[in-house]
Protein backbone atom coordinates (compact mmCIF):
# COMPACT_ATOMS: atom_id res chain seq x y z
CA UNK A 1 0.00 0.00 0.00
CA UNK A 2 1.34 3.44 -0.93
CA UNK A 3 2.49 5.67 1.90
CA UNK A 4 0.12 8.37 3.12
CA UNK A 5 1.00 12.06 2.80
CA UNK A 6 -0.50 15.48 3.73
CA UNK A 7 -3.85 15.57 1.93
CA UNK A 8 -5.52 18.54 0.28
CA UNK A 9 -9.16 18.53 -0.79
CA UNK A 10 -11.31 20.29 -3.37
CA UNK A 11 -13.11 23.11 -1.48
CA UNK A 12 -16.90 23.04 -1.84
CA UNK A 13 -18.06 26.64 -2.29
CA UNK A 14 -21.57 27.43 -1.05
CA UNK A 15 -23.38 30.55 -2.27
CA UNK A 16 -25.46 32.19 0.46
CA UNK A 17 -27.90 35.10 0.62
CA UNK A 18 -25.44 36.77 3.02
CA UNK A 19 -22.21 35.80 1.19
CA UNK A 20 -19.56 38.03 -0.38
CA UNK A 21 -16.26 38.07 -2.29
CA UNK A 22 -13.55 37.59 0.33
CA UNK A 23 -13.30 33.83 -0.08
CA UNK A 24 -11.83 34.75 -3.47
CA UNK A 25 -10.00 38.00 -2.73
CA UNK A 26 -8.51 37.06 0.66
CA UNK A 27 -8.40 33.24 0.68
CA UNK A 28 -7.82 32.62 -3.04
CA UNK A 29 -10.88 30.41 -3.58
CA UNK A 30 -12.31 29.84 -7.06
CA UNK A 31 -15.78 31.32 -6.63
CA UNK A 32 -18.37 31.87 -9.35
CA UNK A 33 -20.51 34.65 -7.83
CA UNK A 34 -20.25 37.58 -5.42
CA UNK A 35 -22.43 35.67 -2.91
CA UNK A 36 -19.93 32.99 -1.92
CA UNK A 37 -20.63 32.45 1.78
CA UNK A 38 -18.90 29.21 2.79
CA UNK A 39 -15.94 27.13 1.69
CA UNK A 40 -16.23 23.61 3.05
CA UNK A 41 -12.60 22.60 3.32
CA UNK A 42 -12.96 19.10 4.76
CA UNK A 43 -16.40 17.55 4.95
CA UNK A 44 -18.01 14.17 5.58
CA UNK A 45 -21.57 15.55 5.35
CA UNK A 46 -23.68 13.32 3.05
CA UNK A 47 -23.95 14.93 -0.38
CA UNK A 48 -20.93 17.13 0.31
CA UNK A 49 -18.15 14.63 1.01
CA UNK A 50 -14.71 16.06 0.21
CA UNK A 51 -12.53 14.72 -2.61
CA UNK A 52 -8.73 14.62 -2.51
CA UNK A 53 -7.05 17.09 -4.87
CA UNK A 54 -3.34 16.17 -4.58
CA UNK A 55 -1.11 13.13 -4.92
CA UNK A 56 -1.96 9.58 -5.97
CA UNK A 57 -5.24 9.62 -4.01
CA UNK A 58 -6.62 12.58 -6.01
CA UNK A 59 -10.27 12.02 -6.94
CA UNK A 60 -11.00 9.67 -4.05
CA UNK A 61 -13.52 10.76 -1.44
CA UNK A 62 -12.66 11.25 2.19
CA UNK A 63 -14.86 8.30 3.19
CA UNK A 64 -13.18 6.04 0.62
CA UNK A 65 -9.69 6.72 1.90
CA UNK A 66 -10.74 6.34 5.55
CA UNK A 67 -12.22 2.95 4.65
CA UNK A 68 -8.88 1.87 3.18
CA UNK A 69 -6.40 3.46 5.61
CA UNK A 70 -8.54 3.45 8.77
CA UNK A 71 -6.53 4.34 11.88
CA UNK A 72 -3.40 5.15 9.87
CA UNK A 73 -5.31 8.10 8.45
CA UNK A 74 -7.54 9.32 11.28
CA UNK A 75 -6.15 7.59 14.37
CA UNK A 76 -7.15 4.22 15.83
CA UNK A 77 -9.41 5.73 18.48
CA UNK A 78 -11.09 8.05 15.99
CA UNK A 79 -11.72 5.19 13.55
CA UNK A 80 -13.04 2.92 16.30
CA UNK A 81 -15.50 5.60 17.35
CA UNK A 82 -16.58 7.13 14.02
CA UNK A 83 -15.76 4.56 11.33
CA UNK A 84 -15.65 6.18 7.88
CA UNK A 85 -17.37 9.35 9.10
CA UNK A 86 -14.79 12.13 9.45
CA UNK A 87 -15.76 13.70 12.81
CA UNK A 88 -15.12 17.38 11.98
CA UNK A 89 -16.43 19.84 9.41
CA UNK A 90 -13.83 22.49 8.55
CA UNK A 91 -14.99 25.75 6.92
CA UNK A 92 -14.19 29.31 6.00
CA UNK A 93 -17.17 31.71 6.18
CA UNK A 94 -17.54 35.15 4.57
CA UNK A 95 -20.46 37.07 6.09
CA UNK A 96 -20.86 40.13 3.89
CA UNK A 97 -24.30 40.47 5.50
CA UNK A 98 -25.44 39.13 8.87
CA UNK A 99 -26.32 35.46 9.22
CA UNK A 100 -29.60 34.43 10.80
CA UNK A 101 -29.84 34.13 14.59
CA UNK A 102 -29.67 30.39 15.22
CA UNK A 103 -28.91 27.59 17.61
CA UNK A 104 -27.59 24.05 17.20
CA UNK A 105 -28.83 21.05 19.19
CA UNK A 106 -26.74 18.76 21.37
CA UNK A 107 -26.07 15.19 20.27
CA UNK A 108 -29.15 13.48 21.67
CA UNK A 109 -31.59 16.16 20.49
CA UNK A 110 -29.88 16.36 17.08
CA UNK A 111 -30.35 12.61 16.68
CA UNK A 112 -34.05 13.03 17.39
CA UNK A 113 -34.53 16.12 15.19
CA UNK A 114 -32.06 15.50 12.34
CA UNK A 115 -30.73 11.96 12.63
CA UNK A 116 -27.23 13.37 13.07
CA UNK A 117 -24.67 14.45 15.61
CA UNK A 118 -25.09 17.78 17.39
CA UNK A 119 -23.07 20.84 16.54
CA UNK A 120 -20.54 22.32 18.92
CA UNK A 121 -18.27 24.75 17.06
CA UNK A 122 -15.66 27.49 17.36
CA UNK A 123 -14.84 30.59 15.32
CA UNK A 124 -11.53 32.32 14.63
CA UNK A 125 -12.01 35.80 13.14
CA UNK A 126 -9.70 36.59 10.20
CA UNK A 127 -11.14 39.95 9.16
CA UNK A 128 -13.81 42.25 10.60
CA UNK A 129 -15.15 45.65 9.63
CA UNK A 130 -14.71 48.36 12.22
CA UNK A 131 -18.38 48.11 13.27
CA UNK A 132 -18.61 44.31 13.09
CA UNK A 133 -20.41 42.41 15.85
CA UNK A 134 -21.06 38.80 16.74
CA UNK A 135 -24.24 37.81 18.55
CA UNK A 136 -23.62 35.19 21.21
CA UNK A 137 -25.86 34.31 24.16
CA UNK A 138 -28.13 36.70 26.07
CA UNK A 139 -27.40 40.07 27.64
CA UNK A 140 -29.41 39.28 30.78
CA UNK A 141 -30.68 36.35 32.82
CA UNK A 142 -33.02 34.40 30.61
CA UNK A 143 -35.53 31.58 30.74
CA UNK A 144 -37.88 29.95 28.25
CA UNK A 145 -40.94 32.03 29.18
CA UNK A 146 -39.11 35.36 28.97
CA UNK A 147 -37.48 34.36 25.69
CA UNK A 148 -40.84 33.39 24.16
CA UNK A 149 -42.34 36.70 25.26
CA UNK A 150 -39.64 38.68 23.44
CA UNK A 151 -39.87 36.42 20.41
CA UNK A 152 -43.63 37.00 20.23
CA UNK A 153 -43.24 40.76 20.70
CA UNK A 154 -40.54 40.92 17.98
CA UNK A 155 -38.05 42.30 20.51
CA UNK A 156 -35.63 39.37 20.36
CA UNK A 157 -32.70 41.60 19.43
CA UNK A 158 -33.15 43.53 22.68
CA UNK A 159 -32.11 40.50 24.76
CA UNK A 160 -29.25 39.14 22.66
CA UNK A 161 -25.63 39.78 23.66
CA UNK A 162 -23.58 41.57 20.99
CA UNK A 163 -19.78 41.46 21.03
CA UNK A 164 -17.63 43.93 19.09
CA UNK A 165 -15.14 41.84 17.20
CA UNK A 166 -11.77 42.20 15.48
CA UNK A 167 -9.22 39.92 13.80
CA UNK A 168 -7.87 37.26 16.13
CA UNK A 169 -11.02 37.00 18.26
CA UNK A 170 -12.07 33.48 19.21
CA UNK A 171 -15.57 32.34 20.13
CA UNK A 172 -16.31 28.86 21.47
CA UNK A 173 -19.95 27.90 20.87
CA UNK A 174 -21.19 24.78 22.64
CA UNK A 175 -24.36 23.29 21.22
CA UNK A 176 -27.35 25.13 22.69
CA UNK A 177 -25.87 28.63 22.65
CA UNK A 178 -27.78 31.19 20.55
CA UNK A 179 -25.50 33.00 18.07
CA UNK A 180 -25.12 34.83 14.76
CA UNK A 181 -22.19 36.07 12.69
CA UNK A 182 -22.58 39.78 11.99
CA UNK A 183 -22.03 41.61 8.71
CA UNK A 184 -18.46 42.26 7.58
CA UNK A 185 -16.77 39.23 9.18
CA UNK A 186 -14.50 36.60 7.60
CA UNK A 187 -13.73 33.64 9.85
CA UNK A 188 -12.60 30.04 10.13
CA UNK A 189 -15.03 27.56 11.67
CA UNK A 190 -14.29 24.18 13.23
CA UNK A 191 -17.32 22.10 14.20
CA UNK A 192 -18.70 18.64 14.72
CA UNK A 193 -19.71 16.85 11.54
CA UNK A 194 -23.30 18.03 11.48
CA UNK A 195 -25.50 20.41 9.54
CA UNK A 196 -28.12 20.54 12.30
CA UNK A 197 -29.11 24.22 12.33
CA UNK A 198 -32.24 25.76 13.84
CA UNK A 199 -33.04 29.26 12.59
CA UNK A 200 -34.64 31.57 15.16
CA UNK A 201 -34.73 34.94 13.41
CA UNK A 202 -33.66 36.08 9.93
CA UNK A 203 -34.16 39.87 9.99
CA UNK A 204 -37.31 39.47 7.83
CA UNK A 205 -35.16 38.81 4.75
CA UNK A 206 -36.43 37.21 1.55
CA UNK A 207 -34.60 34.51 -0.39
CA UNK A 208 -33.85 34.61 -4.12
CA UNK A 209 -37.43 33.52 -4.80
CA UNK A 210 -38.89 36.38 -2.77
CA UNK A 211 -39.94 34.19 0.15
CA UNK A 212 -38.89 34.37 3.81
CA UNK A 213 -36.56 31.59 4.89
CA UNK A 214 -37.96 28.94 7.20
CA UNK A 215 -37.80 29.49 10.96
CA UNK A 216 -37.63 26.61 13.46
CA UNK A 217 -39.28 28.23 16.46
CA UNK A 218 -40.46 25.18 18.41
CA UNK A 219 -37.46 22.97 17.68
CA UNK A 220 -35.10 25.82 18.60
CA UNK A 221 -36.85 26.32 21.94
CA UNK A 222 -36.05 22.71 22.85
CA UNK A 223 -32.39 23.21 21.89
CA UNK A 224 -31.55 26.54 23.58
CA UNK A 225 -29.36 26.59 26.68
CA UNK A 226 -30.49 29.70 28.55
CA UNK A 227 -27.47 29.76 30.88
CA UNK A 228 -24.78 32.32 30.06
CA UNK A 229 -21.03 31.85 30.62
CA UNK A 230 -18.96 34.35 32.59
CA UNK A 231 -17.55 35.65 29.30
CA UNK A 232 -18.36 34.98 25.67
CA UNK A 233 -15.06 35.75 23.94
CA UNK A 234 -12.19 33.34 24.59
CA UNK A 235 -9.01 34.56 26.27
CA UNK A 236 -5.68 33.35 24.95
CA UNK A 237 -2.05 34.44 24.72
CA UNK A 238 -0.31 34.34 21.35
CA UNK A 239 3.34 33.37 21.83
CA UNK A 240 5.29 33.21 18.54
CA UNK A 241 6.56 29.90 17.14
CA UNK A 242 4.75 27.59 19.52
CA UNK A 243 1.20 26.18 19.80
CA UNK A 244 -1.25 28.45 21.62
CA UNK A 245 -4.46 26.74 22.69
CA UNK A 246 -7.65 28.48 21.54
CA UNK A 247 -10.25 25.83 22.33
CA UNK A 248 -10.41 22.36 23.85
CA UNK A 249 -13.50 20.19 24.27
CA UNK A 250 -14.63 16.59 23.82
CA UNK A 251 -14.99 17.16 20.07
CA UNK A 252 -11.80 19.01 19.09
CA UNK A 253 -8.68 20.84 20.23
CA UNK A 254 -7.60 23.95 18.30
CA UNK A 255 -4.23 25.70 18.58
CA UNK A 256 -2.85 28.75 16.79
CA UNK A 257 0.69 28.75 15.42
CA UNK A 258 2.08 32.23 14.70
CA UNK A 259 5.28 31.36 12.86
CA UNK A 260 8.27 33.42 11.77
CA UNK A 261 10.70 30.49 11.54
CA UNK A 262 10.72 26.72 11.12
CA UNK A 263 9.26 24.66 13.97
CA UNK A 264 9.02 20.94 14.61
CA UNK A 265 5.70 19.42 15.68
CA UNK A 266 5.91 16.00 17.31
CA UNK A 267 2.63 14.03 17.48
CA UNK A 268 3.97 10.75 18.82
CA UNK A 269 1.62 11.13 21.80
CA UNK A 270 -1.46 11.81 19.67
CA UNK A 271 -3.87 9.18 18.32
CA UNK A 272 -5.51 11.48 15.79
CA UNK A 273 -5.23 13.15 12.42
CA UNK A 274 -4.13 16.81 12.43
CA UNK A 275 -5.69 19.55 10.28
CA UNK A 276 -3.77 22.69 9.32
CA UNK A 277 -5.68 25.77 8.13
CA UNK A 278 -3.37 28.42 6.66
CA UNK A 279 -4.84 31.81 7.62
CA UNK A 280 -1.91 33.99 6.55
CA UNK A 281 1.38 33.51 4.73
CA UNK A 282 2.57 30.11 3.51
CA UNK A 283 4.62 27.19 4.77
CA UNK A 284 6.06 23.85 3.79
CA UNK A 285 5.24 20.63 5.63
CA UNK A 286 8.44 18.57 5.69
CA UNK A 287 7.82 14.94 6.64
CA UNK A 288 9.09 11.36 6.19
CA UNK A 289 12.74 12.01 5.31
CA UNK A 290 12.33 15.39 3.66
CA UNK A 291 9.20 14.84 1.58
CA UNK A 292 7.43 18.19 1.25
CA UNK A 293 3.99 19.72 0.74
CA UNK A 294 3.55 23.48 0.31
CA UNK A 295 0.52 25.17 1.88
CA UNK A 296 -0.61 28.70 1.00
CA UNK A 297 -3.06 31.22 2.43
CA UNK A 298 -6.60 29.82 2.39
CA UNK A 299 -5.53 26.19 2.00
CA UNK A 300 -6.38 23.38 4.42
CA UNK A 301 -4.40 20.16 4.81
CA UNK A 302 -5.15 16.87 6.56
CA UNK A 303 -2.06 15.30 8.13
CA UNK A 304 -2.54 11.52 8.51
CA UNK A 305 -2.22 10.11 12.00
CA UNK A 306 0.63 7.80 10.97
CA UNK A 307 2.86 10.83 10.27
CA UNK A 308 4.16 11.41 13.77
CA UNK A 309 6.59 14.29 13.25
CA UNK A 310 6.73 17.21 10.83
CA UNK A 311 8.74 20.36 10.36
CA UNK A 312 6.73 23.44 9.42
CA UNK A 313 9.04 25.68 7.41
CA UNK A 314 8.31 29.31 6.58
CA UNK A 315 10.30 32.36 5.59
CA UNK A 316 7.64 34.98 6.38
CA UNK A 317 4.98 35.68 8.99
CA UNK A 318 2.53 32.79 8.81
CA UNK A 319 -0.53 32.01 10.92
CA UNK A 320 -1.96 28.48 11.11
CA UNK A 321 -4.81 26.82 12.96
CA UNK A 322 -3.86 23.33 14.16
CA UNK A 323 -6.83 21.02 14.82
CA UNK A 324 -7.04 17.50 16.23
CA UNK A 325 -9.01 15.27 18.59
CA UNK A 326 -7.61 13.93 21.84
CA UNK A 327 -8.75 11.90 24.81
CA UNK A 328 -11.38 9.88 22.98
CA UNK A 329 -13.30 7.36 24.97
CA UNK A 330 -16.60 5.70 24.15
CA UNK A 331 -19.01 6.20 27.02
CA UNK A 332 -22.22 4.17 27.14
CA UNK A 333 -24.09 7.24 25.87
CA UNK A 334 -21.69 7.56 22.91
CA UNK A 335 -22.08 3.90 21.98
CA UNK A 336 -25.86 4.19 22.12
CA UNK A 337 -25.82 7.28 19.90
CA UNK A 338 -23.56 5.62 17.34
CA UNK A 339 -25.70 2.49 17.27
CA UNK A 340 -28.78 4.61 16.58
CA UNK A 341 -27.03 6.70 13.92
CA UNK A 342 -25.46 3.84 12.01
Amino acid sequence: MNQLYPLKFQPRIMDKIWGGTRLKTVLNKKTKTDKAGESWEISSIPGNVSKVSNGFLAGNTLEEIIEVYMGDLVGDGVFEKFGTLFPLLIKFIDANDALSVQVHPKDELALEQFGSYGKTEMWYVLEAREDAEIIVGFNQEMNAAKYQEHLGNKTLMDILNKEKTRPGDVFFLPAGRVHAIGAGILLAEIQQTSDATLRIYDFDRLDDKGKPRELHTEKALAAIDFKNPDRFKSNYTLVPNQPNQLAKCDYFTVNCLDLSKAVTRDYIWLDSFVVYMCLQGDFIIRYNNNSEEKVSTGETVLLPAEIRQVELVTERQTKILEVYIEGLGQTDDTKTLLDRLF
